[in-house]
């Protein structure tokens, strides 16, 4: 008889809260391992936004991804066997983890399998909370700033308070970047704490208009929040460069933001369009890219910043706070013992 595990469960799409369930007979994954492949004892779960953003789509989370199935992307744990062809990694070595979210069972599990680009060695000492709130922001943010900047650009960083805004501003800091963020008045400490060179406060007005205010010409846009895109966007010619990119991070969640997102992208400039290349980012797993920011975690160049922690019985109440989408940071489960 094959052994089980508790695993949070979700049976069809709609609202996290309502859907989620712990259950204590999810089968455990075990060995053979395919090529590359590690089994994990999951320690703590990194939560994101797309984690319960794609449950929401109606019929459009069953095309993205698989249904009934556990949420969550990253994670932190201790190696427990390793395939016969992994030699960089051993049985009892510290591991941050980032799941395909498309390809089914998640981090809210006491084990999982993590094939070859999901994966990163960490010392083992590193603190496992840290290390699971770091795979997706951290990939997110190095990828939608390394491509684009080189020593001494200037980039702005739309919403720099959450988790993937926290460690963009460390990423870009590590990479030479001069950064200003946009945050809330309560927030700009945090900005400022992490490395963020100059502040705009979207509480003291709007935000287009502080961009043509301040005269900086930037190099380089990340857009983490997306409501306000378009208008940033459209305006983009008034503070970034001829030539400097406007990457959108967070996609749109409705019809009218489809359409947004469409016009930017293939509308030309005297039809309305933008003025700039425009990228509608997507994270992908990369080896490297994760090898290069365990090596950051490691040095001590770029650290999580963590809101709060929840215990694993309380992933639904966890889920509920991220919602507000007021965290200062990320939000992690303990789904085992750190020790």
């Amino acid at each position: 008889m094959s052994k089980t595990m508790k695993a949070w469960r979700f049976d069809t799409p709609g609202p996290i809260e309502e859907t989620l369930r712990l259950v204590d007979d999810v089968p455990q994954p075990s060995a053979p391992l395919r090529k590359g492949q590690v089994l994990v004892e999951v320690a703590s779960a990194g939560l994101n936004p797309a984690d319960y953003k794609m449950l929401q789509l109606g019929l459009v989370s069953k095309a993205i991804t698989t249904i009934p199935g556990t949420p969550g992307m990253d994670l932190s744990g201790r190696v427990l066997s390793v395939a016969d062809d992994v030699t960089d990694t051993k049985t009892g070595d510290v591991v941050l983890v980032r799941l395909d979210p498309t390809k089914g069972p998640g981090a809210l599990s006491q084990y999982i399998i993590a094939d070859r680009a999901d994966y990163a060695v960490l010392p083992p000492d590193f603190d496992l909370d840290l290390a699971a709130g770091a795979p997706t922001t951290a990939l997110t943010a190095y990828q939608s700033i390394k491509p684009y900047v080189q020593t001494g650009s200037k980039v702005f960083i739309n919403g720099g308070s959450g988790g993937v805004g926290t460690i963009g501003i460390q990423i870009a800091k590590a990479l030479g970047c001069h950064v200003t963020v946009s945050c809330s008045t309560g927030k700009k400490e945090l900005c400022e704490r992490v490395g963020a060179d100059a502040i705009i406060d979207y509480k003291a007005g709007d935000i287009v208009t502080q961009l043509k205010e301040s005269g900086t010409i930037f190099d380089h846009i990340v857009d983490n929040v997306g409501s306000s895109f378009p208008d940033i966007y459209n305006q983009a010619s008034h503070f970034l460069r001829p030539g400097g990119a406007f990457v959108l991070v967070s996609g749109p969640a409705s019809l009218s933001g489809v359409k947004n997102v469409v016009t930017a992208q293939f509308l030309p400039s005297f039809l309305g369009g933008g003025k700039h290349r425009f990228v509608l980012y997507m994270t992908k797993n990369d080896r490297d890219d994760l090898a290069q920011i365990a090596k950051w975690l490691a040095e001590g160049v770029i650290k999580t910043v963590i809101d709060s922690t929840f215990e694993f019985n309380e992933a639904v109440e966890a889920f509920t706070y991220l919602k507000k989408g007021s965290s200062g940071g990320k939000v992690i489960v303990h789904v085992s013992s750190k020790a």
